[in-house]
C-alpha cells in the first residue's frame, strides 16, 4: 500500500482535564494511521505557556494499522505522565509518513463533549 500522510504533525489545543463525572473517563487521543509497509515509531513532544518542553513520550503504528494514544495513559521515559490542567501544544514527529487527528472526551459533567480535529503539518 502507498505510504499516505506526513512525519512532522502540529496539535496547538491540548488540555488534559482531571475531572469524571460519568462513567466514563475524560481524555484525549492522538489517532494515528499508517499506510506504510514499516512500523511508525512515534514521538510526542509537549510544549507548554510557562514551562520547558516535555519530551520522551514514544509509541509505534504498526504497518497498515491504526494506533489511538490515550495520553492520559502514555509516560515518559522516566515514567512521567502528561500534567492534568495544564494547557499545551503537542509536536508529534513519525519516523514513517502518517495522518494524524486530535480528540478529546470531557467527561467532567452529566452532558458529555467530544471534539475532534485533523492535527495539521507544515508539510502541505
Amino acid at each position: 500500500m502507498k505510504a499516505y500522510g506526513k512525519k512532522v504533525w502540529l496539535i496547538p489545543d491540548a488540555f488534559l482535564g482531571s475531572e469524571s463525572a460519568n462513567d466514563l473517563t475524560t481524555h484525549e487521543a492522538v489517532c494515528v494511521i499508517n499506510t506504510s509497509e514499516k512500523d511508525a515509531e512515534i514521538e510526542l513532544t509537549l510544549l507548554f505557556e510557562d514551562r520547558e518542553p516535555m519530551r520522551g513520550f514514544r509509541a509505534v503504528c504498526g504497518t497498515e494499522r491504526t494506533h489511538h494514544i490515550r495520553l492520559d495513559k502514555i509516560r515518559g521515559k522516566g515514567g512521567e505522565g502528561i500534567p492534568y490542567d495544564t494547557p499545551y501544544a503537542i509536536l508529534l514527529e513519525s519516523s514513517e509518513p502518517v495522518v494524524v487527528q486530535y480528540s478529546r472526551l470531557d467527561a467532567s459533567r452529566a452532558e458529555l463533549a467530544l471534539m475532534t480535529t485533523i492535527a495539521w503539518t507544515p508539510e502541505w
